[in-house]
């Protein structure tokens, strides 16, 4: 038996490496938790807007539209948003990387397109949209996305000059400056500050230099001022966020944010049930698109609004780790792609919910994933499908396959 052991050992440690191999492995081939979460939010979100605007055709603007109106357009939205990222996710982050310059300059023209008076579609004052008669496309959405995929593509190709100035940021400032020149005449200042957000975020995960990030920094934030200070009603948008309560404000540029503080105090802790909102009743605007984190949290309360949070929050990390991952296997703009979107998500999230909590001054950007809108729930889809995409390749890379 002494003799024996050593033979049994080495035979049944080659067995167990034969059955090894043969047994498959047990990583799963895409983020199932991500998956979830992303049609969690969609689906909520479409509850949500059919809630917020069941009672809309009772006003003369929409009297010509069902109580489900709405309802069934964001579910026609989210199913074309989820065709186009099933299409997406079988694009391989290489093909994203060589076409990025192509796709923002192309994405360029369509944000000029937008000021062409047969083309151009305009809604309250702003012209944003481009009227392709069987839908309504917003470039400003698609800009976003696509600023994802240029700035990672920039700073991997420019690497060895991101601490210079003139060779490392100035190109790129010049190609974020034209299209918030594009945004502004819109005007859309909501999503030029998401733009800016994510190009110098992904720059300055990608090595700038961080005394010229400063500056930078500090440069933007007095652009922003300026140009608020020297737009009117910017300006009083402005001087209403600080004093909200004061008649005049209350009654015009603050009607919409003290409206909104109102839905979350009758909210309180549980809500007052799901379709139960006073504020939606013609009282609160833009309640199924831009405040329609004011409705759930007075139909929900704190619990609907801290649910919602709780998911964007573990979206935005998810999109970091997978970035971090992909950083670790050489994948640079892979891993830059997908913090971008990260950070993308993120900033329009916290912007939204501090509109819609009085944080921050009244500025139209909608809930990612979950407001009522086409081009943005699509883009949204897109964005977070070639997300997937990362975390797939990622997976592959590290069975030692090829994406």
């Amino acid at each position: 038996m002494a003799f024996q052991l050593p033979f049994k050992f080495a035979g049944s440690s080659a067995d167990a490496l034969s059955s090894s191999r043969a047994r498959p492995s047990k990583m799963m081939e895409y983020d199932q938790p991500l998956v979830w979460v992303t049609l969690l939010l969609m689906l909520f979100g479409m509850v949500m807007v059919y809630s917020a605007s069941i009672s809309l055709p009772d006003s003369p603007k929409f009297a010509a539209y069902k109580n489900t109106y709405f309802l069934t357009r964001q579910a026609a939205f989210i199913t074309v948003g989820l065709l186009a990222g099933l299409f997406v996710f079988r694009v391989r982050i290489a093909t994203w990387q060589r076409f990025a310059p192509w796709l923002f300059v192309a994405t360029l023209v369509l944000l000029a397109l937008v000021f062409m008076p047969v083309l151009g579609y305009s809604v309250n004052g702003a012209r944003r949209w481009l009227d392709l008669k069987v839908i309504k496309l917003q470039p400003s959405e698609l800009m976003k996305v696509v600023a994802v995929l240029y700035a990672a593509d920039y700073t991997v190709r420019k690497q060895e000059y991101m601490h210079k100035l003139t060779k490392g940021f100035l190109p790129m400032a010049g190609a974020i400056g034209l299209v918030g020149l594009l945004l502004l005449l819109e005007p859309d200042l909501g999503a030029f500050g998401v733009i800016v957000c994510i190009a110098m975020g992904i720059l300055f995960l990608g090595g700038i230099n961080a005394v010229w990030f400063g500056g930078i920094g500090a440069l933007l934030v007095l652009i922003f001022t300026a140009i608020i200070a020297l737009s009117p009603f910017r300006r009083a948008r402005m001087f209403a966020y600080l004093d909200p309560w004061q008649e005049d404000n209350a009654l015009n540029k603050a009607y919409q944010l003290t409206h909104s503080l109102i839905a979350f105090g009758r909210g309180e802790i549980f809500g007052v049930g799901l379709g139960g909102s006073v504020e939606k009743l013609h009282y609160l605007p833009e309640a199924h698109t831009d405040f329609l984190l004011a409705v759930i949290g007075e139909e929900l309360g704190l619990v609907g609004v801290l649910v919602v949070i709780a998911m964007f929050y573990w979206l935005v990390k998810r999109a970091f780790d997978i970035g971090r991952q992909a950083i670790a296997i050489d994948q640079t703009f892979a891993g830059l792609a997908a913090k971008g979107i990260g950070i993308w998500l993120g900033v329009q999230t916290f912007i939204n919910m501090g509109v819609n909590l009085g944080l921050l001054p009244t500025k139209g950007l909608t809930l990612p994933l979950m407001s009522y809108g086409g081009t943005g729930v699509v883009i949204n889809c897109v964005g977070l499908a070639i997300l997937l995409r990362i975390d797939y390749e990622n997976r592959v890379l590290m069975r030692g396959g090829r994406p």
